[in-house]
């Protein structure tokens, strides 16, 4: 079965203080859009998830224990699961992210 979110059909959520739009769900991903504001922050975090992402808009920046990353639009990394991460809003940006396996604190 395929599973379609329509723009008006997604679900608003709240990580952080971070708003964000749960889109498609299936049995081993999950997808998101982030709304950051300059003002969010992201502590150091990890979860069993991989994370991916695309930045639509705006500038992050990307932090492990041991490496730093700024992305603006059309840039995309991935972090694998268990690894401790957080993320510095430069300035307000959008973000599709991708979970597999899905977050079940997001549902």
């Amino acid at each position: 079965m395929i599973h379609v979110v329509k723009p008006k059909e997604a679900k608003p959520r709240n990580s952080f203080g971070v708003a964000f739009d749960l889109l498609a769900t299936g049995p081993q991903s999950m997808v998101t859009k982030m709304h950051y504001r300059k003002e969010n922050v992201i502590p150091f975090h990890s979860h069993p998830n991989e994370q991916t992402g695309y930045i639509l808009s705006g500038r992050i920046c990307v932090f492990t224990r041991d490496s730093r990353h700024e992305l603006g639009p059309g840039d995309t990394y991935a972090i694998p699961a268990n690894i401790e991460h957080s993320i510095e809003i430069i300035e307000d940006a959008e973000e599709v992210q991708v979970f597999t396996p899905p977050r079940e604190d997001f549902r």
